[in-house]
């Protein structure tokens, strides 16, 4: 197997929507795997975007789900956007609040007065995820931010994965009132580095490993606190996003779930694999199998070397040059 992978990093940062549940569903293995990583006693620290609960709460939900997870393990997007608040905000100040209870006693934990109404005394504006919000909160919130309040949002995803599949995220809501004020907020949470280096310190964590699903969120606040960055295809990234990321979203490893974590590094590092040849021809990558296939890692082995080809290249148009590599890319929905 080579080096492993958790022998590089000294901490674990796992996201949870998308890459240890969907909802409230475990998604297959993510227990397992967690389990593991700590039995190499590796620090393991749970970094959400998700503001719609208290770090208490996460981790009673994790039990939930058969997986082991203490409050102080847990980073939410909400704490960061309270952070934010406080440095920028005297003692006492009242701040709006967009969300659930539990963003409200983040922003009442660090000294402020959290409120749901506008009156003369709002001078910000805190925005989190709550499956609850309403059109009248919302109004709320355009209010204040159009007469001139500072406007704190805690994450801009655009979706939430779901066990029923994508659902409107914080994101969709902040682009509602962004269109209503023609004002940009301020970001707290992921892809801000921040969150991810307040979850590093609370391991001790010089090299810590961010895992997750979303390649905006995730894997840019990776690069933005410079920290190597896994992304595993149990939610929001796929193969065709991964060739087309940006530089800022580019991970250094690709795997389809959270097994991955105990196994070799090599193995799941993007760049040129056993089994698959790929060239560049004017705007196309051409592919093509090669007699030394490992069989159950093919189509893996195959999206890491194409994204080593399609990040080098430029180009993420591909030609497969023979049935066995026509039916990997099939498998991996590049046809």
């Amino acid at each position: 197997m080579g080096e492993a992978l958790l022998s590089r990093h000294d901490a674990v940062l796992l996201d949870l929507d998308g890459t240890v549940y969907h909802g409230a569903r475990v998604i297959p293995g993510a227990a397992e795997a967690v389990a593991g990583v700590r039995q190499m006693d590796v620090p393991v620290r749970f970094v959400t975007n998700n503001a719609s609960k208290a770090p208490r709460s996460v981790a009673e939900h994790l039990h939930s789900l058969g997986i082991d997870a203490e409050p102080a393990e847990v980073s939410t997007s909400s704490q960061a956007a309270a952070s934010v608040l406080a440095e920028r905000l005297r003692a006492g100040s009242a701040v709006l609040v967009v969300g659930t209870g539990a963003l409200a006693a983040e922003v009442e934990s660090v000294g402020l007065s959290p409120v749901r109404e506008v009156t003369d005394e709002v001078v910000a504006v805190v925005q989190g995820h709550s499956p609850d919000t309403t059109w009248a909160e919302l109004a709320e919130a355009c209010l204040a931010i159009r007469d001139g309040a500072l406007w704190v949002a805690c994450n801009v995803d655009a979706t939430l994965p779901t066990e029923r599949g994508q659902l409107p995220g914080n994101g969709a809501m902040v682009a509602a009132l962004r269109t209503a004020t023609d004002v940009e907020p301020t970001v707290a949470g992921k892809p801000e580095a921040p969150l991810f280096h307040a979850a590093a310190a609370s391991a001790r964590a010089t090299s810590a490993l961010v895992v997750g699903d979303r390649l905006d969120t995730d894997i840019a606040g990776a690069a933005a606190a410079g920290l190597d960055a896994l992304v595993v295809l149990t939610g929001v990234a796929t193969a065709r996003t991964l060739l087309t990321a940006p530089r800022a979203q580019r991970p250094r490893y690709v795997a389809d779930h959270l097994a991955a974590l105990t196994g070799g590094a090599d193995e799941l590092e993007i760049g040129p694999r056993p089994g698959w040849h790929v060239r560049a021809e004017g705007d196309a990558l051409v592919v093509a199998a090669t007699a030394d296939r490992t069989g159950a890692h093919d189509r893996l082995d195959l999206l890491r070397t194409l994204c080593d080809a399609a990040w080098r290249h430029g180009t993420p148009r591909l030609v497969a040059a023979d049935d066995d590599t026509r039916g990997a890319l099939d498998d991996l929905g590049l046809t």
